[in-house]
């Protein structure tokens, strides 16, 4: 019986999530909805990212940013989340570590926190519903920067 490696790949590609050193990209994922959650960590994944954690809101983002540094590449922030929101979460971490890489994930119609994010220093932004292409092409431009 022919096995896997009786195939050569003819299309074999580098992982997006793996970087030069040939180690994956770190994320923290902070999002109030785990359907969304669980959609970036299987985006992510697929590509060869590792996700480092994942939290629910604004308070616990921070904390787990301060907790995972510096073993953070990227952070996807939901901007509207319970406790804390992600604009005041990415400020905090701006704070802490002012070369954070946070990409904010919003629903149609925030156009005014996004711009507000990106002026605080947020890399890029994602808008829902999520589009894996968009979504992986996103964070490829905010890990190049």
């Amino acid at each position: 019986m022919k096995t896997k490696q009786d195939f050569p790949s003819i299309n074999q590609r580098k992982a997006d999530g793996v970087g030069s050193d040939g180690n994956a990209y770190r994320v923290l994922i902070v999002d109030d909805s785990l359907f969304v959650t669980k959609q970036i960590g299987q985006i992510l994944t697929s590509e060869g990212f590792e996700v480092v954690g994942t939290a629910s809101n604004g308070q616990e983002g921070v904390d787990s940013y301060k907790e995972l540094y510096p073993n953070v590449d990227l952070v996807t922030m939901d901007i509207t989340m319970p406790k804390m929101d992600g604009v005041t979460a990415l400020e905090k971490i701006m704070e802490f570590d002012k070369n954070a890489r946070v990409i904010m994930i919003s629903a149609l119609g925030k156009q005014d926190l996004v711009k507000k994010s990106l002026m605080l220093g947020a890399r890029n932004y994602i808008v829902k519903p999520l589009d894996r292409k968009k979504v992986l092409e996103r964070i490829m431009m905010s890990l190049s920067k």
